[in-house]
């Protein structure tokens, strides 16, 4: 199936409208990436500026609870890098394999039935597919097609989720939720926040949101983007990745410097987000990254968002003030925060700056 699409109307009926995605034009067998997909040369990522040693760091939570150094190490990790790798985190290789599947599952459905759960057509406002991240407000589209599905009961995830990856996704959420305790714990803990309370939980881990992302093979890697670069607004993001590889962090302190998070099987990926920045008060920051195209794979990625509880209003912990330190970020509600990164294009941290 060859399409001649001259203009960007074409390419957001036949991508967005009528749901075939990124995964769909991929599938016509282009020989290369239509115009509204390439990136402006300032945001290429020059392949010589990626580090590709494993300079991430990659940390075994086995013995969490009886060796204090494990929680340092976490501390140490998430001031220098704002990216590191967990091990032996007690999800169950078996489940990782699991949701990655069923991600790919969702993914090959035909067009007509991915349309039921787009924007428009879902039946609720917590499950939604599309492609890109927000292609009404993108001038250049990103290569990538998504599912997001926020969490808000077993009862509705079973109703409203899609059959044929809501018992994988869910188990997922429920399987990472002690790692995210202990790597909450650990980082509040290097902030002297010796106890979280109920209200601390509702700042910290109120919400979560698990998104299955698909990034198709791609003819010209090179000219286009899988993920723009941007931050995330989570306090936390746990990513599981499969084996293709293609995320890139940027380095601290370096400007234009990339070091590529290598897959490694079994592991899972945890970021900063904004909200731990600004409840940190900087200590804690989120860091740009970004996903590289792939010319010879698909490739797939399943990151939990675990965000403020949407009503809350967040700012610097009093535990990191109460030393005369003063507060970098000014308080936001955080319902207003999320809402101001949802309705632009990726554009690094601008949200936050």
């Amino acid at each position: 199936m060859a399409l001649a699409m001259s203009d960007l109307g074409d390419i957001m009926d036949f991508v967005v409208s009528k749901g075939n995605g990124v995964k769909g034009l991929s599938e016509t067998g282009l020989e290369t990436v239509p115009k509204q997909y390439v990136q402006p040369m300032e945001e290429r990522l020059d392949m010589n500026n990626v580090v590709n040693q494993d300079s991430i760091p990659v940390i075994d939570m086995s013995k969490y609870l009886e060796d204090p150094k494990v929680a340092e190490s976490i501390c140490l990790a998430a001031e220098k890098w704002s990216f590191f790798q967990v091990i032996n985190h007690g999800v169950p290789i078996e489940s990782l394999d699991k949701v990655e599947e069923a991600t790919r599952q969702f993914f090959r459905l035909p067009a007509e039935a991915k349309l039921k759960y787009t924007e428009e057509n879902s039946p609720t406002c917590n499950v939604r597919y599309g492609t890109s991240f927000i292609p009404q407000a993108e001038t250049c589209l990103e290569w990538k097609d998504y599912l997001s599905l926020l969490y808000v009961s077993k009862e509705e995830a079973s109703s409203f989720w899609p059959r044929e990856c809501r018992k994988q996704a869910v188990e997922f959420m429920k399987l990472t939720e002690p790692v995210i305790k202990q790597l909450i714990e650990a980082l509040m803990k290097g902030l002297k926040v010796k106890e979280i309370d109920e209200r601390k939980e509702s700042l910290l881990m109120g919400s979560k949101r698990i998104n299955l992302n698909y990034y198709p093979m791609c003819p010209n890697p090179e000219l286009t983007a899988s993920l723009g670069r941007h931050s995330d607004v989570s306090t936390l993001t746990v990513l599981l990745q499969d084996d293709i590889g293609g995320l890139c962090v940027r380095l601290p302190d370096e400007e234009n410097s990339w070091a590529h998070v290598p897959p490694i099987r079994g592991s899972l990926v945890i970021n900063i987000g904004d909200a731990l920045q600004i409840i940190s008060n900087g200590h804690y920051k989120s860091v740009e990254h970004l996903v590289i195209a792939n010319e010879k794979r698909s490739r797939v990625s399943v990151p939990i968002f675990v965000y403020p509880g949407a009503s809350n209003v967040i700012g610097s912990f009093a535990e990191v003030l109460k030393n005369g330190e003063k507060a970098v970020y000014k308080q936001v509600w955080y319902k207003e925060y999320l809402k101001h990164f949802l309705e632009k294009a990726h554009d690094g941290k601008k949200t936050i700056e």
